[in-house]
């Protein structure tokens, strides 16, 4: 078989969905200025869909360190990776405040939060060693553990227990074949907002022998009395082997860093692949990092904006009786019931009717008959935008109850297909 039609017949679990999904329910477009209100195929709506947690994905003094810095240096430069010719004294600086901020001795900088990731866990393991994981990693960390050539073993979201039985395992592995053991978390849960419980993991080192990563990407900025994440909220950052984040949520830029001991960052250096063959973060990018890590620190009313809208939403979505499961960040997941044509109704609904716009998971991403809207309160909602909103869930919520969304979907061809 020719590969090109084999990928034509097969089309993918998500790909299959295509023809009524794109353009509404995937790849949709958000129009406008970063804000809690943009525009959807020329409608107005309130926007629960951007990682932009503390605001400064629009903040004016973002955008003109940006644009200065794009004027001054343009995005060429610097040209090629760091090792070779990349390499500037911004980029340097941006790892030195990072590795103070975060509590660590040296930080390495990375192109992409995705790639990185699964860079760093291909440069610290080899055959011999065996990775342990979380059964609810992003898939970021999933591809890395999948480029890993030697054992793994997964515990179930959260379950500490089995996670000492995994470890176990991986011990009495590692004693035949002189190898190691990383063991992975993430701080924040992005589907389901709840924490990782680093510090039941951190005790676990009292028994075995293993080297903790954590994965705080929608940690970083949201947690901990500064912001310096979930091991600082659960005050065991210190017992956090090797801390890693990206720039894409708090910080609303792109790139990542993971940060460590400086032995470590100093051998990923020179060994991550992924950065040694990759041209380096270009200078708007690393200065705007620069400026979005200043007001991270400077300006502790955003977290405190972000947390006030995270409560009242949150509180107001458990009064109205909805199961947002065991988050503790802001992450706000919502778990309704119902089938894939009825899930697709309420969001047309939501949209068209309620200008409410959110992202919707189903299955196979979770279990048939389920349906999560997963909400991002940020710094930049108001009090309107979520009192709209609750009114707005609860009348839905009500349809979903009644029927009024299982009608089937060839009605919706013609609202997704349509031209702005």
């Amino acid at each position: 078989m020719d590969l090109f039609e084999k990928l034509l017949i097969d089309r993918g679990p998500l790909g299959r969905l295509s023809g009524l999904a794109h353009g509404y329910f995937a790849f949709p477009k958000l129009e406008g200025e970063i804000a809690s209100r943009m525009t959807f195929r020329g409608k107005e709506m309130i926007s629960w869909s951007l990682n932009n947690y503390l605001g400064l994905g629009n903040h004016p003094e973002v955008r003109e360190a940006d644009a200065k810095a794009a004027e001054e240096w343009g995005l060429a430069y610097p040209m090629g990776a760091r090792m070779m010719s990349g390499n500037t004294e911004y980029h340097e600086q941006l790892e030195k405040e990072l590795s103070t901020f975060v509590g660590k001795e040296d930080t390495i900088l990375l192109n992409y939060g995705y790639q990185g990731i699964m860079s760093i866990v291909d440069a610290l393991v080899d055959r011999r060693d065996v990775i342990v994981y979380d059964s609810e990693s992003h898939a970021c960390i999933i591809d890395g553990v999948r480029m890993h050539q030697g054992k793994r073993f997964v515990f179930p979201h959260n379950d500490i227990e089995n996670c000492e039985k995994q470890l176990v395992r991986a011990t009495k592995m590692v004693e035949e074949t002189g190898g190691a053991i990383l063991l992975i978390t993430e701080g924040v849960f992005g589907m389901g907002g709840d924490m990782g419980r680093l510090k039941e993991l951190v005790e676990l080192k009292k028994k075995f022998q293993f080297r903790l990563l954590v994965d705080d990407a929608h940690g970083f900025g949201t947690m901990g009395k500064t912001g310096a994440g979930t091991g600082e909220e659960q005050g065991v950052q210190d017992e956090v082997d090797i801390y890693f984040s990206t720039f894409a949520k708090s910080m609303a830029s792109i790139g990542a860093f993971a940060s460590s001991d400086a032995q470590v960052i100093d051998y990923l250096r020179y060994n991550t692949r992924s950065q040694i063959f990759a041209k380096s973060l270009p200078m708007p990018i690393t200065i705007g990092n620069l400026k979005r890590l200043e007001l991270l620190r400077s300006q502790p009313a955003l977290k405190e904006k972000l947390w006030h809208n995270v409560d009242r939403l949150q509180s107001g979505l458990r009064q109205r009786g909805f199961n947002l499961g065991k988050t503790n960040s802001p992450v706000t997941p919502v778990y309704l019931s119902g089938s894939i044509p009825e899930a697709a109704n309420l969001i047309v609904d939501l949209r068209e009717n309620y200008r409410i716009f959110c992202s919707a998971v189903l299955y196979p991403v979770i279990p048939k008959g389920e349906l999560l809207l997963r909400l991002i309160p940020t710094a930049m909602h108001t009090d309107q935008d979520i009192d709209e909103t609750l009114n707005a869930f609860s009348e839905v919520h009500e349809k979903l109850v009644n029927g009024k969304y299982n009608i089937g979907t060839d009605h919706l061809k013609e609202i997704v297909q349509a031209a702005v």
